[in-house]
């Protein structure tokens, strides 16, 4: 790679946004930020090279298009190979999860996986010890989202401290890992969800003590008193994957924390809509909110690419 190098990660692996220190994630959205401006240039990009021929294996459980796609456009723009895993193969039936890791940091840099249980991905980045395991999502958290909302955020408002986002609905993963991502640049929160779906009090105290600038993380249950004034309003799907049989249930009980137009009319003429998809218009989404001016749900999207390439630069670093 020409010029300087990106500055490295101490971490192995990115499971979690907790992995990262608040400097480190300024500096992954720096780099981000270059990278993107960077893509016109494509193979005349300093980083069209960068990693030498490496290969980057990708294990997808679950389906996916933003992450795979971005994934593998990702780690081809900057010159590695992607090999993709079939499914099966995390599932342990096989052969022991922890075995397959052994054998594949024979052969890659880094493991992609998108899984079920966030422990396995744990025990694959513990068994194999110079594998750079990446989260591309979990029950537990959504970390690559994340990394993509802040890039997002900061492109939209320059500077993020001071500004309240509020989040409705389920406290999912991907409520997780916001949660944990935005306080740190300065970026109130506030959680709207049912009782019973609210995010664990643990991982609010935790994302608490590492805000900065003064930011807060508050939990409602009235959608109207959170989104109050705010700055944007994130949502996600009612039902997440593996969880269809409470498909109705979640209808009736999510019903009230739909986003739509007189909800965002309680928030700030310039406020934002955020969404991670996909989205089911109707349900957690009206249509006009979807399709407004205030949407940036495909900025959220495109910018998965330039975080998850700044990602694997720091994380791998030179071949």
């Amino acid at each position: 790679m020409n010029g300087a190098a990106p500055p490295a990660l101490p971490a192995k692996d990115f499971l979690s946004i907790l992995d990262l220190s608040a400097g480190e994630l300024t500096n992954l959205m720096e780099l981000a930020a270059k990278l993107k401006a960077d893509r016109r240039l494509g193979e005349q990009a300093p980083t069209a090279h960068a990693l030498g021929g490496a290969h980057v294996a990708m294990l997808f459980e679950k389906p996916s298009l933003r992450t795979r796609s971005t994934f593998e456009i990702a780690i081809r723009e900057l010159g590695g190979h992607p090999l993709h895993l079939p499914p099966e193969f995390a599932s342990g039936a096989r052969e022991p999860i922890e075995d397959m890791a052994r054998n594949l940091e024979r052969w890659v840099r880094a493991l992609v996986i998108r899984t079920f249980a966030h422990e396995k991905a744990k025990s694959i980045a513990a068994a194999a010890r110079t594998l750079h395991v990446i989260n591309a999502l979990s029950d537990a958290e959504h970390p690559c989202q994340a990394i993509a909302d802040v890039l997002t955020l900061r492109e939209r408002w320059g500077e993020c401290r001071g500004r309240t986002l509020a989040y409705v609905g389920d406290g999912n993963n991907v409520a997780t890992s916001l949660v944990q991502a935005v306080p740190q640049f300065g970026v109130s929160v506030r959680l709207a969800s049912p009782p019973g779906y609210a995010l664990p009090p643990h991982i609010v105290e935790e994302a608490a003590r590492l805000a900065h600038h003064g930011a807060s993380i508050r939990a409602f249950t009235d959608a109207r008193e959170a989104v109050a004034g705010v700055d944007a309003v994130y949502t996600d799907v009612w039902t997440s994957m593996g969880q269809e049989r409470e498909a109705d249930v979640r209808r009736h009980t999510f019903r009230p924390y739909q986003v739509n137009g007189a909800l965002m009319a309680a928030a700030a003429p310039h406020a934002l809509f955020m969404h991670c998809l996909p989205a089911h218009r109707g349900e957690e989404v009206t249509a006009d909110v979807f399709e407004s001016s205030a949407s940036i749900v495909f900025d959220q999207a495109e910018n998965r690419l330039h975080t998850q390439k700044a990602l694997l630069l720091m994380l791998l670093g030179a071949p």
